[in-house]
């Protein structure tokens, strides 16, 4: 059963915009397994520029579904996001079943009846790098990571010995993934 969170940010979140994220959102259960119990977080947010965004995530136990969408348009948004996840959950599934076909073994989260494969572009790495970790801190991470002009960099953290990655964000500021061995 998949159950709608929807939080707004400088939006009230009406009765009737609720409704219309409930039964657009309900549409992916058809996908999904009925024993999967699974909450979508709808957030809604309008901008100053009479923008709004509609980002839906919806955490499985082996995948997290995610889907945002920017527009003048808030219903607009909402269809275009669904659709997103309905090629998400298409294009996982389509993945899934052709590692089961190879390598024989089952994932249920998914519905096998789903109409119309999504066109699979196969995945090709093209270059391979080998890359030396050196201990450092996240600023030099950071500072490494612009020398370089990449948008990311991985790095061995020099007080825990974790691997982190530092990244450029889409506002233009940094992120910090801290890896840790379970």
């Amino acid at each position: 059963m998949l159950k709608v969170n929807v939080r707004g940010e400088n939006i009230e979140v009406t009765s009737a915009i609720r409704d219309y994220i409930e039964k657009k959102v309900s549409k992916l259960e058809k996908y999904l397994d009925q024993n999967i119990n699974a909450t979508a977080h709808v957030n809604l947010k309008t901008y100053p520029d009479k923008t709004a965004k509609v980002e839906v995530t919806i955490p499985l136990p082996y995948l997290v579904l995610r889907a945002e969408e920017t527009s003048t348009d808030m219903y607009g948004s909402i269809d275009l996001v669904t659709d997103k996840l309905i090629r998400q959950i298409r294009k996982h599934k389509t993945k899934v079943n052709r590692k089961s076909r190879e390598k024989g073994f089952d994932h249920a989260d998914f519905v096998n009846d789903v109409e119309g494969e999504a066109d699979e572009k196969k995945i090709e790495i093209v270059r391979t790098k080998n890359i030396a970790v050196k201990p450092m801190d996240s600023e030099e991470a950071v500072l490494q990571m612009e020398m370089l002009g990449h948008n990311f960099f991985i790095y061995k953290d020099a007080e825990n010995d974790d691997i982190n990655i530092v990244y450029r964000r889409r506002d233009g500021r940094y992120g910090l993934i801290d890896i840790n061995e379970e």
